[in-house]
């Protein structure tokens, strides 16, 4: 198949590079890129553990509710905020 590509600046001078290196035609190093590419993006991505956070006793709430932002911030950073 023929087709155009237009290259970022970054990846042709990655494939200009690895062209010299290598001693490799244009063609293949696109199309081994493209293939690695397009391998790992249709491979799900692995699942790990789940992540769990310890919970830690703070002792009891010192207001009665903090459903009134302005009165909890007054009560933790004193009334000077508002």
């Amino acid at each position: 198949m023929r087709t155009t590509l237009t290259l970022d600046d970054d990846v042709a001078a990655i494939l200009k590079r690895l062209k010299r290196t290598r001693h490799a035609r244009l063609k293949d190093l696109v199309n081994e890129a493209l293939r690695r590419g397009l391998a790992s993006a249709t491979v799900p991505p692995a699942t790990g553990e789940p992540f769990r956070t310890t919970s830690a006793a703070l002792g009891r709430c010192r207001m009665g509710t903090i459903d009134n932002v302005a009165d909890a911030l007054a009560a933790a950073e004193g009334e000077s905020f508002r």
